[in-house]
């Protein structure tokens, strides 16, 4: 059974392809994207990370961070932070041990070892508000700016 919305997020403690320590509970106090994609250097994934790096100004300014988890080595991860031109964290999850307490590794991805694309929207408080199973590259990173200010300015009506 997977993630429900309304869940504490599974907390975790990796180091990035460029050697930043990452922590969701050091997190606290922020909103967190968390994105899963099945292989670093696809074209899908280029596609997603680089639309995520172009938006990174307006995540910043709804104080959220974003981060992005594969089940690639660290080198990958580095070639893919190079080739796209990336400034968030990317998380090399080869123990696949991130994916796994997140849900994402059901299905034909488990058997080639990846995790499928999913992200996970974390509120300041450390609980899963927004939990996205379908993805679609092109717009993804439109549509969870566009859900972070939802539910922002539902929490500040309220």
């Amino acid at each position: 059974m997977g993630l429900r919305v309304g869940e504490t997020a599974p907390a975790f403690s990796a180091r990035s392809d460029d050697g930043r320590a990452v922590e969701l509970s050091a997190l606290r106090g922020r909103w967190v994207v968390l994105f899963f994609y099945p292989k670093a250097g696809s074209m899908g994934c280029a596609l997603e990370a680089g639309r995520f790096e172009s938006s990174l100004p307006e995540f910043e300014r709804l104080n959220a961070t974003v981060i992005g988890v594969s089940t690639d080595t660290e080198a990958s991860q580095a070639k893919f932070r190079q080739k796209c031109s990336l400034s968030f964290p990317l998380l090399p999850d080869g123990d696949r041990q991130i994916a796994a307490a997140y849900g994402v590794m059901g299905g034909l991805m488990k058997v080639f070892g990846r995790s499928s694309r999913q992200t996970f929207l974390i509120d300041p408080a450390g609980n899963i508000v927004h939990h996205w199973s379908r993805v679609n590259p092109l717009r993804h990173a439109t549509d969870v700016l566009a859900e972070l200010e939802r539910i922002q300015q539902r929490h500040n009506a309220g």
